[in-house]
């Protein structure tokens, strides 16, 4: 007879636990019948001891089993998912999912995503940022809108991998979020549940993801990748670099406009180029073509309109009000405004990506706790970044907010987010690594 006493002083002790073990403990997380305390403990003892890849894909699988999964095979052609591991500014999903759609080749984009967590911000916010837009849709809807559309971005189903929503609330309360094996399977449980043919992982590396160093996010990429082959996924990784904030835009209505501007074929040049990649790596999954004619059909529904066209389509369908993509000036702006401005003449050396996404937070476009209200409008616009010479005085950034006292606090922590140095930085790449496939 298992006892959960004996699987948590297993672990403790640093030995592997085998799959009747890995089960016993998610069935008891699943109907309750394991205390917290229990649960906390293993989490614990897997933070400090971690897990072997073999019994990571195992404890992944008996998550992804735990609830429903997703059947998908009332939409035609491939499904195709793409997933970030969270970031700063990061916007790639608003932009990917229509460029994929709109090639037209046989490819649908079935994708659930979060909210934001912590310093990172969520695609579920920024989309219900656009007015009358509802990410919550039933079954029956969402494979309607996919098969029309050619895409649909919902919010994340409860009834999927249900043991990963316990399991992550006592992560966030104890310390135990950065962890490679909990957050490969927490990722990955979902995916597996969530029923695509291939999935496209951005795995984000810097001081704005939760993953900091190019080595464990190298770990990370080569965990998730093995998962989703094991479960017959067709899987690919890219580590993308997460040390500035992504785009010029943070914030949720603020990062919409951006993902239009890029959809206009005038958006941030780092932030076309890394959502180019993505959706060339999502269509050379599901074999479309070669990797660079993906490059050049991709690139083509920026310069034809058809990828906003998508975009605008799927708001219309899911309620939204479509116009606020073809004229973002709807959007409006937030009551309180104020300008940073630069301290003294240099480099921008770096930004403290962390640090932009507290402040975009504390300014009310993310959740402070996991009650916290959204401001939608509430955000900030880069107007110089790493690598610029500026001068003193020289306007930074502009920040967004609905109350004065939001604006200092958001501003006091955007200050010491930008160090200016006599010295110009290197150059970092945009694109780290990729597992699977191309850049």
């Amino acid at each position: 007879m298992l006892r959960m006493y004996d699987i948590i002083q297993k672990k403790q002790e640093g030995n592997s636990l085998n799959e009747d073990e890995l089960n016993f403990f998610i069935t008891g997380v699943t109907d309750g019948s394991i205390p917290d305390y229990q649960i906390s403990a293993l989490l614990m003892a897997i933070f400090f001891r971690g897990m072997t890849d073999e019994e990571t894909v195992m404890f992944t699988e008996c998550i992804a089993d735990s609830g429903e999964k997703a059947d998908l095979s009332s939409i035609k052609g491939k499904k195709l998912d793409k997933h970030s591991t969270g970031g700063v500014g990061d916007k790639t999903s608003l932009i990917v999912a229509p460029m994929v759609a709109a090639v037209n080749k046989g490819v649908y984009v079935a994708k659930m995503s979060g909210r934001g967590l912590g310093h990172t911000g969520g695609t579920i916010d920024k989309l219900e940022s656009i007015p009358g837009l509802k990410t919550e849709q039933c079954r029956e809807d969402f494979i309607r809108i996919v098969n029309e559309t050619g895409l649909c971005i919902i919010g994340q189903n409860c009834n999927f991998a249900p043991a990963d929503k316990k399991l992550y609330a006592l992560r966030d309360v104890t310390a135990t979020v950065n962890c490679m094996p909990l957050i490969a399977s927490s990722v990955m449980s979902k995916k597996l549940a969530a029923g695509s043919d291939c999935i496209v992982l951005d795995v984000k590396c810097g001081s704005g993801a939760f993953v900091k160093t190019l080595e464990e996010a190298t770990k990370l990429a080569e965990l998730m990748v093995k998962i989703g082959t094991g479960a017959g996924k067709k899987t690919i990784a890219l580590i993308t670099n997460m040390d500035i904030p992504l785009g010029r835009n943070v914030g949720n209505s603020l990062e919409v406009i951006e993902a239009i501007d890029v959809l206009n074929g005038n958006g941030d040049k780092n932030l076309t180029e890394i959502c180019i990649t993505l959706a060339a790596n999502m269509l050379y999954a599901a074999k479309v073509a070669s990797y660079d004619k993906c490059v050049e059909m991709v690139t083509q529904t920026l310069h034809d309109g058809s990828a906003k066209k998508k975009l605008a389509d799927m708001v219309e369908s899911m309620g939204g009000k479509s116009e606020y993509i073809y004229n973002p000036t709807l959007f409006g702006e937030s009551k309180v405004s104020a300008l940073l401005a630069a301290y003294r003449d240099g480099y921008i050396y770096e930004i403290d990506t962390e640090l932009v996404g507290k402040a975009a937070a504390e300014l009310g476009a993310g959740r402070v706790t996991k009650d916290s209200p959204i401001d939608y409008k509430a955000g900030i616009i880069f107007h110089k970044t790493v690598g610029d010479y500026i001068k003193e005085g020289e306007v930074l950034a502009t920040i967004y907010t609905s109350k004065i006292s939001k604006a200092q606090n958001g501003m006091e922590l955007l200050f010491k987010a930008i160090n200016i140095s006599d010295n110009q930085p290197k150059v970092k790449n945009l694109i780290y690594k990729t597992f699977g496939g191309q850049v």
